[in-house]
């Protein structure tokens, strides 16, 4: 099975209008962890904004992005849904190389204002209003890290600690009974593992080794 990859998500819930040929759209953005989640939000929206005529909706879920999907709430079919789903799934963050967004539901509110957009116009609005909205949000990266405990002689934890910190380990912390018990987190992939492997060999002499504990997404800055 390959290594998840991290993937970028919204710092905060983010909202922006536009308004094209006197029709408003209000594009809110949002961070959920489940369908469930996305679905809740759009109700909230949708209560908020009882007399708008479309509440139009798109979700990308998972950190693969393998849940998507999409409604056009009564615009012409293909019109609204899918283009900002595809808006979504093509937004590359700032300082990303690719497009890697997950975690997040878009709800475009329209109010109508009496000029009919056609096809394509509807396309290229429910489109702007996602990606204008997506330009001002911000993002932070979202990764699986790798729990290990390590026992250690009382006498030896601070050493141990001092050179895991020293060669980039996080010790997340340290509790002692008759021995250290150090919870370390690093990258959830066979490198790290095997890096981690490596540098507890040499520092402890080959006396002690990680006892794997699970694994946990954690979200950074950045």
């Amino acid at each position: 099975m390959a290594d998840p990859r991290p993937y970028s998500v919204l710092v905060r819930d983010e909202d922006h209008e536009i308004e094209i040929k006197r029709s408003r759209f209000i594009c809110y953005l949002a961070r959920v962890e489940s369908e469930t989640d996305a679905r809740e939000q759009v109700e909230l929206v949708r209560a908020e904004h009882r007399l708008a005529r479309h509440h139009c909706t798109a979700f990308v879920i998972g950190p693969e992005r393998e849940l998507r999907r999409s409604n056009d709430d009564g615009e012409p079919s293909g019109t609204a849904g899918m283009p900002m789903l595809d808006a979504l799934v093509k937004h590359v963050p700032e300082g990303r190389e690719a497009p890697d967004l997950s975690d997040v539901v878009a709800v475009v509110v329209r109010y109508f204002g009496g000029v009919l957009l056609g096809a394509g116009g509807l396309v290229r609005a429910y489109s702007e209003a996602v990606s204008a909205t997506l330009a001002r949000a911000s993002f932070a990266t979202r990764a699986r890290l790798a729990l290990f405990t390590l026992e250690a002689p009382v006498a030896e934890a601070g050493r141990w600690e001092h050179e895991l910190r020293a060669a980039g380990i996080e010790v997340v912390d340290t509790t002692y009974d008759t021995s250290a018990h150090l919870r370390l987190a690093i990258d959830d992939t066979e490198a790290a593992r095997a890096a981690l492997d490596g540098r507890i060999a040499t520092i402890t002499s080959g006396a002690a080794r990680a006892v794997a504990e699970g694994t946990e997404w954690r979200t950074t800055r950045g």
